[in-house]
């Protein structure tokens, strides 16, 4: 280890959310807590990320627009505040996050499988219709973290029905943002792929793949065209598939973010880039708000490490991706228990770990 005193380094943090633990905003004030503890002479950049998932709003929320809250209907039905963006700029954009209105963070408790028979998007819906109220000529829908699997359907009949939902949003620019790239049916769809993960056993599972297999019929019909294959419609339960049909286009989410977030600015700033999600693993490679920052600093020789709740990747996928290294939350914290009851400690702890073994000279003495 070398005297921390020997180079000032900009450092720029740049994690998304840590799933339920931490949201993309703690994450970074939690890394630079303890980055600081052992290079307190380093310049900080704090730059959270999201690729659209649970934490869209809140980062997008800390670089532009104003933050408005609107009464919807939850994924069971009970009202809940959900917070959304509007940033008057021409266009008028509005920036909704599924997660708000449908997350499985609102279920209340673990999901079951009826809550995964139950859950619905009709809260996206009247998000949707705020947006319009307010004046939005482009809406872009985060899409991630939901406790649903209705193909979003729950949405489109908030919004009146298929003609109705058309008719609200023509000239509008809709945009799905989305990493996802599954289809709505078949073995890599919604239901198969991610209804476990929603507390659906296989019985579950094959009851929601005929339920959306019947709904695409309508959302193909009203398109015009098979979107139930396009690339992404299998996001937020089919919630993607629904926007698409609605006259949406997928774009990145994480390069959404990056771009109003600046992130390529502030890659070309730094000397070093942290970031960090919940699991760290092959589906982070692809398009995910880790692989960017790679790509981008990548580009410049500025090294990456990564901070992550767990990390299944070895050295052979770090090196191909252009990381560093990577560090595992659950190994500091000893149990994935304490890692998520203790995340913000940890993961300063941790920062404060890698800090101390940095040799700031753009180099790396981690081992």
């Amino acid at each position: 280890m070398t005297d921390s005193g020997t180079h000032v380094n900009t450092v720029l943090i740049a994690p998304d959310c840590f799933g339920d633990s931490l949201t993309a905003v703690q994450a970074a004030q939690a890394v630079a807590g303890g980055w600081r503890r052992h290079r307190p002479q380093d310049r900080l950049i704090l730059a959270p990320q999201s690729d659209g998932g649970p934490g869209f709003v809140e980062v997008l929320a800390s670089r532009l627009g104003q933050v408005r809250t609107t009464a919807v209907s939850g994924p069971l039905g009970d009202t809940v505040d959900a917070q959304w963006v509007l940033d008057p700029e021409p266009p008028v954009t509005a920036y909704l996050e599924c997660a708000q209105a449908c997350g499985l963070t609102l279920l209340g408790g673990p999901p079951t499988t009826r809550t995964a028979l139950d859950a619905d998007t009709r809260g996206v819906g009247q998000l949707i219709a705020a947006a319009r109220a307010a004046g939005a000529g482009r809406i872009v829908v985060g899409l991630g973290g939901s406790a649903t699997t209705d193909g979003g359907r729950g949405m489109i009949d908030a919004l009146g029905g298929p003609a109705a939902a058309r008719e609200l949003l023509a000239g509008v620019e809709l945009i799905a943002a989305s990493d996802v790239e599954h289809p709505l049916l078949g073995p890599t769809g919604a239901a198969a792929v991610f209804g476990p993960q929603k507390g659906a056993d296989p019985d579950t599972v094959a009851v929601l793949e005929q339920r959306l297999t019947d709904w695409a019929e309508t959302l193909n019909a009203t398109a015009g065209r098979t979107v139930s294959a396009d690339t992404g419609a299998g996001a937020a339960g089919g919630l993607g598939a629904a926007l698409l049909a609605l006259g949406a286009r997928r774009d990145s989410g994480a390069a959404i973010v990056a771009e109003h977030t600046r992130l390529a600015d502030d890659i070309a700033a730094a000397d070093l880039v942290i970031t960090g999600e919940g699991r760290f693993d092959d589906q982070s490679l692809h398009g995910k708000v880790v692989s960017a920052l790679a790509a981008g600093a990548g580009a410049r020789a500025i090294p990456v490490l990564v901070l992550a709740g767990q990390v299944t990747l070895g050295e052979p996928e770090l090196r191909g991706a252009g990381i560093a290294a990577a560090y595992s939350l659950t190994e500091h914290a000893g149990s994935v228990q304490r890692a998520i009851d203790e995340a913000a400690d940890q993961l300063t702890g941790l920062a404060a770990q890698v800090a101390a073994t940095w040799d700031g000279s753009g180099g790396s003495n981690l081992g």
